[in-house]
């Protein structure tokens, strides 16, 4: 059990952890007891009822929220010639090939996310140790290996959000920070279920959406009743 700080313990006294909320009543729950001094990242946090350990059950993809994140990704493009320069036309950090290669094998990872032409993963695969264990390898099933390197720069910029299924069947994701409001924040939850909900393993037997929470960065958890969600996004 982590160890609770004076602010913590004095934000959860008078909570029920066990209530289910509504959705927007558990956001005002999380920026009401919010108490750090900066503008806290909020986190939902969905239990699925698969077996990840099972390959056609694995939940994995990404989603663009209506309201971003909040946060800019520092974006790689691995791409030479023309698509080295159209990757920087569209916004990328940093865009090259051999070079930034060897920059990485030199412990340099001044970066959030990464895309790569088809034609650069045999070289991509070398640093395939360092940028592995910390999800920055570009994927295919995420679209971050493309020759489309326009699109995908300017889908990560405007917000794009990837994901995937823990070993207990839990999917996380930073949805946006507390200075976005309730509006804003439940806009952004909705999207991300939603589009769990369209990646439902035709395997899933019984309830998929077991459970929902979200807190900020610092703050405790409020537990979202998943047929409320399910009801918005229908209705949307």
């Amino acid at each position: 059990m982590p160890k609770r700080g004076k602010n913590y313990k004095n934000a959860i006294a008078d909570l029920d952890r066990q209530k289910v909320y509504d959705l927007n009543d558990a956001l005002e729950n999380v920026l009401q007891v919010k108490f750090a001094k900066f503008d806290e990242s909020v986190d939902v946090a969905v239990r699925l009822g698969v077996d990840p350990r099972h390959a056609d059950q694995m939940v994995r993809s990404s989603v663009i929220l209506p309201n971003r994140t909040g946060k800019t990704a520092r974006v790689l493009v691995f791409a030479k010639g023309e698509k080295e320069k159209e990757a920087l036309a569209a916004g990328a950090d940093y865009a090259g090939s051999d070079e930034l290669i060897e920059k990485i094998k030199g412990g340099w990872l001044e970066f959030d996310r990464t895309i790569a032409t088809p034609d650069m993963m045999g070289e991509v695969g070398k640093i395939g140790r360092i940028l592995g264990p910390r999800n920055l390898m570009p994927n295919a099933k995420l679209g971050t290996v493309t020759f489309d390197v326009d699109r995908v720069v300017n889908e990560i910029k405007k917000g794009k959000v990837d994901f995937r299924v823990d070993k207990a069947g839990v999917v996380h994701a930073a949805i946006g920070k507390c200075s976005f409001g309730v509006e804003k924040l439940a806009e952004n939850i909705l999207a991300f279920v939603d589009r769990l909900i369209q990646l439902k393993p035709s395997t899933s037997k019984g309830v998929y959406l077991r459970s929902i929470s979200v807190s900020s960065t610092m703050g405790p958890g409020f537990k979202v009743d998943p047929m409320q969600v399910r009801t918005l996004i229908k209705a949307a």
